[in-house]
């Protein structure tokens, strides 16, 4: 009897220990100014060029990251205008665009995972993007950190 009631005992306590576990597959998300932000809806696609550009909008708001090539390495952002990544949010009331580029803002673009048989891209981001409104000196950059893309599926080629 005492087995069966410390069998019914530990059933229980497993049973209430349990968690639902939620899968965000795929998924991107970053910290923007410190505050999570997360896409509702996201792509990848390859340019002509070999190159690889990921997105993720959220909203009007848009983060816009490309790489010259899809291997699996580090990128780093504000050397050239290949490997970039931008933000825009077209709501009319706060309409700004930022981005990196050619000694222009900081940050890096990690591809950990390119998977040609499902065609899906993996990585992270953070980045410093500049306002391409110089004049708009109340917002002169905006910040993402932590960012992560997981399992973005990749669409076919576009023309860019």
């Amino acid at each position: 009897m005492k087995k069966i009631i410390s069998l019914v005992l530990l059933l229980f306590i497993v049973s209430a220990c349990s968690e639902d576990i939620k899968f965000n597959n795929p998924a991107f998300q970053s910290l923007k100014e410190n505050v999570f932000w997360r896409a509702t809806t996201f792509n990848a696609y390859s340019s002509a060029s070999g190159g690889i550009v990921i997105e993720g909008n959220l909203g009007f708001e848009k983060v816009v990251l490309k790489v010259p090539n899809t291997g699996v390495q580090t990128y780093a952002l504000g050397r050239d205008n290949i490997s970039t990544a931008s933000y825009s949010n077209t709501q009319p009331s706060q309409s700004s665009s930022f981005s990196t580029g050619t000694d222009r803002g900081d940050g890096q673009i990690v591809i950990t995972e390119f998977n040609t048989e499902n065609k899906t891209i993996s990585g992270t981001f953070k980045f410093n993007a500049l306002n391409e409104d110089q004049k708009d000196t109340e917002k002169p950059k905006i910040s993402f950190t932590e960012g992560v893309f997981y399992k973005i599926p990749i669409s076919a080629t576009s023309g860019n």
